[in-house]
């Protein structure tokens, strides 16, 4: 049982972060509101741990929305990835349409004068762009480098895919199928190599054993711990 107090209590979520709980003894049911510092959860008194659990796997994909919003950039002159494997700004240019230019790793996509950044729809189309570079600069990144670090380490995968999940940086399936987030392009090379790493490692450990972390700590030179703690600090969002 959640205890009354007046001071908000923390619910930690691996996927969206602390969700602040306020107990009000007028409250008849959850209520979730997404506010600037996160997301803010009105219970009734007496409400369980399991109750809240179920609540939030039941709104994860709205509340999931509602995270993602609050920690979107607006995407202007001035936003820009400057990441080991993409280079992303945005330019003017003497055009009356918008422009994508693509060189390896270098990608600019050009604006015409009176562009309205604050229009919502321009915002969502422009995250669409680029998310679609982003899959684009994985897709011949991501397999290549993969395969280096198989021969490398002596472990071997049935597939590899490219997908847009924000949930998580990559995933493998026990018949060694593995799957990769197009948002590893926003990190540095070594947590890159960290993430297909781990995955790789799942081809022959499935859990996260003992004998997993061994196996990942000596592929890493001893840094797993150190890389997974500062993966953290990264989100899979734009």
């Amino acid at each position: 049982m959640i205890n009354n107090s007046r001071t908000p209590l923390v619910w930690e979520d691996q996927e969206l972060g602390a969700l602040r709980l306020h107990v009000n003894t007028r409250a008849r049911r959850l209520v979730f509101r997404a506010k600037d510092d996160g997301i803010h959860v009105t219970l009734p008194p007496g409400i369980t741990s399991s109750s809240l659990r179920k609540a939030i796997e039941e709104l994860r994909p709205r509340l999931r929305e509602a995270y993602h919003k609050r920690h979107t950039t607006l995407i202007d002159l001035h936003y820009q990835i400057d990441a080991d494997f993409i280079h992303l700004s945005v330019v003017q240019g003497e055009c009356n349409r918008f422009l994508l230019r693509a060189d390896g790793a270098d990608i600019q996509i050009v604006c015409p004068h009176d562009t309205d950044f604050s229009n919502e729809e321009l915002q969502d189309w422009l995250r669409k762009v680029v998310g679609e570079a982003m899959r684009s600069r994985a897709k011949s990144v991501l397999p290549v480098r993969l395969q280096e670090l198989a021969k490398k380490t002596g472990l071997t995968y049935r597939s590899v895919k490219i997908n847009s999940s924000t949930t998580r940086w990559g995933s493998c399936s026990t018949r060694k199928d593995i799957n990769l987030s197009y948002y590893l392009m926003l990190l540095p090379a070594r947590l890159v190599d960290y993430v297909l790493l781990h995955e790789l490692t799942h081809t022959c450990v499935m859990n996260h054993s003992d004998t997993f972390w061994e196996m990942l700590n000596g592929f890493t030179n001893g840094q797993s711990f150190a890389l997974r703690q500062e993966l953290k600090r990264f989100r899979t969002s734009l």
